[in-house]
């Protein structure tokens, strides 16, 4: 495995909890305005956040051992 392979699993992590956190903003803000809450498949998609950040830290300690392997290679 390559360390591309770590590199696309950050990036892909990344827009994962970026994507999360939007849903985890747009599900609290009728809470504090007093508006109807939105269902719960709204709040469902709060939990992409953990998500992307084990996808992120799954992709870096790939490129991490990765590297370190080519090191020893060399």
């Amino acid at each position: 495995m390559s360390s591309d392979s770590g590199e696309g699993l950050v990036k892909g992590g990344a827009i994962v909890f970026c994507a999360g956190a939007l849903a985890t903003l747009v599900t609290f803000v009728p809470l504090f305005l007093h508006l109807t809450p939105l269902p719960s498949a709204a709040y469902w998609l709060s939990m992409l956040m953990p998500l992307g950040l084990l996808l992120a830290l799954t992709g870096l300690l790939r490129s991490a051992r990765a590297q370190r392997r080519r090191a020893n290679a060399s």
